[in-house]
């Protein structure tokens, strides 16, 4: 047996002494592999302890000291008189004490010859971790993204952690479950949620996915790291899919959602407008919209039984008897609106055949207000579509028209026409003049 593995292993000794009330009868703690990596750390895992042990307050400023030490790399070595004129808006005893626990405990090293402080090995270890987690701090979705980049640093490195991988891999497990549960609530607001949530996530995925390809192609993986690569490259494949799922089930939603007369207005802008009320304003709202009535208890059968065969079949009935036809009306004109949008499309044709090269999406919807833009928008559609060539009359000059349309989920703002914002797009000729 080599001399580091016999010190690792008095090192589980020592430690298993006291573990060992927390197994059950003839279990060693020495014996569990589950716990023999965190023997090997121990002088790592005891630096943290350090760091960490003690209320809020005292943690923060052994983490707040300890940084300071650590971010002067031209001159890292600290006199004593050099910490106390840095911390001077620390109390001078309670710096002491702070630099004693972090000394005694192998975070600072003391130099008894030359009187200075310095960071040891752990310390430096324990500041470069909590660098990488801070510059996480305060992120959407900051677990995806620490992770991903400890991946990419043992790749970098050629320590590829399989636990990481498993770290990785479970995340995007649950965020791809959190997908699927709003898809199969066919929850127009639990969608939207999601789509943005996919997006906050989507450089991440796509900085894993050049991290996974790296890895897989490395031929010196065990079987087991390999199989768990796999099976992230496999997950982010099926993440990178849920933007086209998502947005067919918004489309499925638009096709259901219920329009309030000509007001431009449907049931989800309403919905939308209420969730973003305080409880003071729905309250407001509400006065006067809703009543309460007394609820009458019955203490005798017979009265209960009266009344509820009222509520039952003679209620019912009575709403039967009083029921009416609504008024006839005429069916509304549509030729009209048939001929307007049959000029605006010749107008719309006119407009596409004087783009010499290109043209942005804006400069070629918007005019005129939202309806006419609107419908300009839905004709785009039409460009390249083969069913809508075969026929004949404006419909297939548009099909046919030698444009291609390029967009992008970004956006930018007009603010005139009745159009407030539009999607960054190119309409761009395919053929020259």
């Amino acid at each position: 047996m080599t001399r580091s593995s016999l010190s690792e292993t008095n090192n589980a000794s020592a430690l298993s002494g006291g573990l060992s009330e927390f197994f059950a009868r003839g279990i060693e703690a020495a014996d569990l592999p589950a716990l023999f990596p965190l023997f090997r750390a121990r002088a790592a895992l005891n630096a943290f302890i350090t760091l960490f042990r003690g209320g809020e307050d005292e943690v923060l400023i052994r983490l707040m000291v300890l940084r300071e030490i650590g971010t002067r790399a031209d001159a890292p070595c600290w006199s004593s008189q050099e910490l106390q004129a840095h911390f001077a808006y620390l109390d001078p005893v309670k710096l002491d004490t702070v630099l004693k626990r972090l000394r005694e405990n192998d975070l600072l090293v003391w130099d008894t010859e030359q009187r200075i402080y310095q960071l040891s090995a752990a310390g430096r270890i324990t500041l470069s971790a909590l660098a990488t987690l801070l510059n996480f701090a305060g992120e959407n979705d900051a677990e995806l993204g620490y992770i991903t980049a400890q991946v990419a640093a043992g790749q970098a490195i050629g320590r590829v952690s399989a636990e990481t991988l498993q770290h990785l891999l479970g995340r995007l497990n649950e965020l791809q479950n959190e997908f699927d549960q709003a898809v199969l609530a066919d929850s127009e607001f639990r969608l939207r949620r999601a789509q943005a949530k996919l997006a906050s996530v989507w450089h991440w995925v796509e900085k894993g996915t050049e991290v996974i390809r790296a890895i897989t192609g490395d031929g010196d993986l065990d079987t087991a790291t390999y199989r768990i690569a796999q099976s992230i490259g496999q997950a982010q494949s099926r993440m990178l899919r849920m933007t086209g799922v998502f947005q067919r089930a918004v489309n499925s939603l638009e096709r259901q959602r219920v329009h309030l007369g000509q007001s431009g207005l449907s049931s989800s802008d309403i919905v939308a407008w209420l969730r973003n009320q305080t409880q003071e304003r729905l309250i407001a709202v509400a006065n006067l919209a809703l009543f309460s009535y007394p609820q009458p208890m019955f203490v005798t059968p017979n009265e209960m039984l009266d009344t509820a065969e009222y509520e039952l079949i003679e209620r019912e009935r009575e709403k039967a008897t009083r029921s009416l036809l609504p008024p006839s009306s005429d069916a509304p004109e549509t030729g009209r609106v048939e001929a307007e949008r049959l000029v605006l499309l010749e107008q719309f044709l006119g407009n596409l055949n004087s783009i010499e090269t290109e043209a942005n999406l804006g400069d070629v919807v918007v005019g005129g207000d939202y309806p006419q833009a609107a419908y300009r928008m839905s004709l785009l559609a039409m460009l390249n579509d083969a069913e809508s060539g075969i026929l004949t009359g404006p419909v297939a000059e548009l099909a046919t028209a030698p444009f291609k349309l390029k967009v992008s989920c970004e956006t930018y703002k007009i603010g005139r026409d009745g159009v407030e914002e539009i999607s960054m797009g190119i309409l761009e000729r395919t053929q020259r003049l």
